[in-house]
């Protein structure tokens, strides 16, 4: 049975995430100071003490996940004394998530990773002015039918399928007027619950266009080395190694669409059935078990879930 890594994206951080850890291990703890050092900024407080309005900042909260999920990866790999790509046959990131996959693969540097992210949120953020755009959650349809809702909606503006996360569980994004008037037609289109989401920007649509530009420009400077484990890229749902290809859809994925769902099935597909999420929260082992119940999905994010992790593969 093989087994893939999963790296938890926006919307799983939480105000004293990942100090458990960074008391517990000494790897765990390293991992924050060097972040701080990167962003030239105590991070790690914000991630501790909040306030909360402080970490859901998209420029604060997507290094910050990254830097939780890097501290799990690293402890397992110090105290178990392991190499994690030994023990996996892949590994995949929801969104930012793709990220810390990287990190934890060996294809780009903590720190580089850090500015990167940091860099990511900051153009997200300034794309669209706030209170321009919007994103919704639809529960109920499938991947056509919301693609179907959302060019209905759209009506000349922006309004596209952001997030495909499980059966039944869609995100669209675009202008507010738009993803407000998509709200609106769900009922009527056989959708159960239309929800807008508190998100500061529309992501993972054509409005994201300035931002994926200022990540091409940063990213075409970054080191980016082929990862000891295949990544499942957001963009295509299927594994890439090559740092080029890994460079151009990361610059993609900005304002494309995370096909998550699908990635998940490709994994099934290559014999995985052993999701382990390493970071904050449990979202994409819940998400595991909607998009085929053969997915065993178990989350690390606690000192006791590293020591039954390490327990599990000794």
């Amino acid at each position: 049975m093989a087994r893939a890594f999963v790296f938890p994206g926006q919307g799983s951080q939480t105000v004293g995430m990942g100090r458990t850890l960074a008391e517990a291990f000494p790897a765990a703890r390293e991992v924050f100071q060097e972040v701080d050092e990167a962003l030239g900024q105590k991070l790690s407080q914000i991630i501790w003490e909040g306030p909360e309005e402080e970490l859901t900042r998209t420029e604060n909260a997507q290094p910050a996940l990254m830097a939780v999920s890097t501290a799990v990866a690293r402890a397992i790999a110090a105290e178990g004394k392991i190499k994690l790509a030994d023990h996996a046959a892949f590994a995949a990131g929801h969104s930012l998530g793709e990220y810390s996959a990287l990190v934890a693969s060996g294809a780009l540097e903590l720190a580089e990773a850090a500015k990167l992210l940091r860099l990511r949120g900051q153009a997200m953020q300034k794309a669209v002015p706030q209170g321009e755009g919007a994103m919704a959650a639809l529960l109920g349809p499938d991947l056509e039918a919301a693609e179907a809702l959302a060019a209905e909606a759209a009506e000349g503006e922006v309004c596209s399928v952001a997030n495909d996360n499980s059966p039944g569980q869609v995100v669209v994004s675009g202008t507010k007027s738009a993803v407000e008037r998509a709200i609106r037609l769900a009922p009527e289109r056989g959708v159960k619950r239309a929800v807008l989401l508190p998100v500061s920007a529309p992501f993972h649509c054509a409005l994201m266009q300035p931002a994926a530009e200022v990540m091409a420009e940063a990213l075409a400077r970054a080191k980016i080395e082929a990862p000891a484990l295949p990544i499942v890229c957001n963009v295509t749902a299927e594994a890439v190694e090559d740092p080029e290809t890994i460079r151009h859809l990361l610059v993609e994925q900005v304002t494309g669409m995370v096909r998550w769902r699908e990635s998940m099935l490709w994994l099934k597909a290559q014999g995985v059935e052993d999701l382990v999420e390493l970071g904050a929260g449990k979202v994409l082992t819940n998400l595991a078990r909607r998009i085929d119940p053969a997915l065993k999905g178990a989350a690390v994010g606690e000192p006791a879930d590293v020591e039954a992790f390490l327990k599990s593969i000794a």
